[in-house]
């Protein structure tokens, strides 16, 4: 790859760009269907999405994949880090793929413990 070139091209090669800009508009579109199908989810609540999946709704969880996803793609496409080397991308996406998952476990966790402590009785809703 030539200095100041970069690929044009997005989910390793499947669709192919012209252009940057063609580009650009390319990853925008992708970046507003996973809004939009947010969105809409959100809207709608569909309710067979509403059961209970490893202790939280299955609705969430295509949430937080959706939004991970969308993190992972605007870190890799538009901060470039596809043209980095390896190491470079190992350093930025390996923690990013331990951390996530672990702090969204704790938000979870503590999450859980704070409404079963208020449904219980325990200490009286205050905020």
């Amino acid at each position: 790859m030539e200095k100041g070139e970069h690929k044009l091209e997005i989910f390793r090669g499947l669709i192919k760009f012209k252009s940057n800009v063609q580009k650009i508009w390319g990853v925008l579109f992708v970046l507003s269907v996973i809004t939009t199908v947010e969105v809409v989810l959100g809207i709608l609540k569909p309710q067979p999405l509403l059961t209970m999946l490893f202790g939280m709704k299955i609705l969430n969880w295509i949430f937080i994949i959706l939004t991970i996803l969308k993190a992972y793609y605007i870190t890799w496409d538009f901060m470039h880090v596809r043209d980095e080397r390896d190491s470079l991308k190992g350093s930025v996406v390996l923690p990013l793929i331990i951390l996530i998952p672990y702090l969204a476990f704790i938000l979870l966790l503590e999450a859980d413990y704070i409404f079963n402590i208020m449904v219980d009785g325990f200490v009286s809703w205050n905020f």
